[in-house]
């Protein structure tokens, strides 16, 4: 899956965002690589990820966060045919929420 979407271009974005050292340096580069409209997708959908590894279910994830049922169902299949990237990040937050 990854390599259907890596090259120099997405390594060299990628590399760029492993610099941001805090929120308010994420916020500056986002604002300036997408739409506001971009980042609140992108946001939503994270979100719903959250709910959705929460075992929350459909009608309290679109209460919630606005979302569509066809966006959670996307969502609900990254998680549970994709990459497994979520499941990484949210183990890693949970690691640094114990940890402060």
């Amino acid at each position: 899956m990854i390599d259907k979407i890596r090259d120099k271009s997405a390594d060299a974005m990628f590399e760029a965002i492993l610099t941001l050292k805090n929120i308010d340096e994420c916020y500056t580069f986002f604002e300036d690589l997408c739409t506001v409209k971009e980042i609140k997708s992108i946001s939503q959908r994270f979100a719903v990820a959250q709910m959705l590894s929460e075992k929350r279910v459909y009608n309290e994830i679109v209460e919630k966060t606005g979302a569509s049922t066809a966006t959670i169902s996307r969502v609900n299949r990254s998680l549970a045919y994709g990459n497994d990237g979520y499941a990484m990040v949210f183990e890693r937050m949970k690691k640094n929420d114990s940890v402060q």
